[in-house]
């Protein structure tokens, strides 16, 4: 005998534990109940459902049955099996000892044929029911079993375990969906051929090699946090891709370390980042008496270094945004100090000049302060130095010219 107490108990655990709404337990009882019902004392063609009473513990079961009539379905009123011949179906009409007539079917008719056991004339139906349609069901009640034998039984568990799991699978894509896009912190499982996989108890995301800050290890038991850029439903469970590289992985830092960029005072413009090297991103502030740049960095710089501290080191320069592409430019280029500027709108090129002392801040090791300032601005800039050409940037890359 069931115990209520002890099955509702069960059902609350896991809507806890598992995020499962007791309804969708229900459900997959109540097809696992069907299921095995129809193994052991159902006909083929029948639609069998199952209605469980949490109160007393006691399952109903019902036979459906679909309205249909001659434009659903055909109907073979012939007692024995008719042979078949090429391109041809046996005709509505027909009694036994007749003999059998055929009309050719329409490759177009989509009609279903008819079964007893799964259908119900219209004109019947409308002696049980009053305003009956075509494709309403028809419900009647069945024998109440509950000696199911083995086979019923097994399946009737594997129902249950696949509802359950199709449940838990809907639960996951419904929470983690809404934190796409998002910081998440989660705790390393494993790592395997350089991929990280971390668990969020109900779900594992993977940071592949690719998507991580070079020079960074990662331990099993380690907590890490990572920016959530997709959410995947593949045959294996619930994937969630991560990665510690994209740029919006800064921006999201910013947003959890400064309150004016969470509620929209200042915002990051853009971001040209290379990952645990060197950083820039441009700023705005849509309040004239709030600083963008002031509000990034933080007292002392507690905000900017709590954000480098969590990047491995990764050197930030938090640049002012402009819409003049002159003081932008300009900006970019920081640390460095710009003498003069022109501005090529036609090659969309900016030609920027230093001091001969400031060169190597404006070109930076490898060429790095200039590329990132180019991704960043989206212009492409040359530097020069004494009147000359020392350095120029096409795309990501950048040549730096000897004397």
């Amino acid at each position: 005998m069931l115990d209520i107490k002890t099955f509702k108990s069960a059902l609350e655990q896991l809507e806890e534990e598992r995020k499962i709404p007791k309804e969708k337990i229900m459900e997959a009882i109540e097809q696992a109940m069907a299921a095995a019902y129809k193994k052991d004392y159902g006909k083929k063609g029948q639609i069998i459902r199952a209605k469980f009473d949490m109160e007393t513990g006691k399952t109903d079961f019902f036979q459906v049955k679909i309205v249909v009539d001659e434009s659903i379905a055909i109907m073979d009123t012939s007692p024995q099996p008719l042979p078949k011949r090429e391109g041809q179906t046996p005709s509505l009409s027909g009694k036994a000892g007749d003999e059998v007539e055929y009309s050719v079917k329409s490759e177009s008719d989509e009609r279903v044929h008819f079964n007893s056991e799964h259908h119900i004339l219209l004109e019947d139906a409308k002696k049980i029911k009053k305003g009956v349609e075509l494709n309403d069901e028809i419900i009647f009640p069945l024998e109440v079993k509950d000696d199911f034998g083995r086979i019923a039984a097994q399946t009737a568990k594997q129902v249950i375990i696949q509802k359950i799991r199709e449940a838990e699978r809907t639960s996951i894509i419904d929470e983690y969906g809404t934190k796409e896009g998002e910081v998440v912190s989660g705790v390393v499982q494993k790592v395997e051929r350089g991929n990280v996989y971390v668990d969020f108890n109900r779900a594992t995301g993977i940071l592949p090699v690719e998507e991580q800050i070079p020079g960074e290890y990662w331990a099993r038991g380690q907590r890490v946090r990572a920016y959530l850029y997709s959410v995947e439903d593949s045959p294996r469970g619930i994937n969630l891709r991560l990665s510690r590289t994209h740029p919006k992985f800064i921006e999201k830092l910013f947003a959890q370390e400064a309150p004016e960029i969470e509620n929209g005072v200042v915002e990051i413009k853009l971001v040209a980042r290379e990952a645990g090297a060197r950083s820039k991103i441009a700023v705005f502030s849509n309040d004239e008496h709030i600083d963008a740049v002031g509000s990034c960095v933080g007292q002392k710089g507690t905000r900017v270094n709590t954000i480098t501290g969590e990047l491995s080191g990764e050197k930030i320069d938090i640049i002012p945004w402009n819409a003049d592409p002159k003081v932008f430019v300009t900006n970019a280029l920081s640390p460095a100090k710009v003498i003069a500027i022109d501005i090529d709108e036609k090659e969309h090129k900016a030609t920027v000049e230093v001091a001969n002392d400031q060169l190597s801040l404006a070109i930076g090791k490898g060429g790095q302060n200039v590329r990132l300032a180019a991704k960043l601005t989206g212009w492409r800039i040359d530097i020069k130095g004494d009147g000359k050409e020392v350095a120029t940037t096409d795309g990501e890359k950048v040549e730096v010219k000897e004397e």
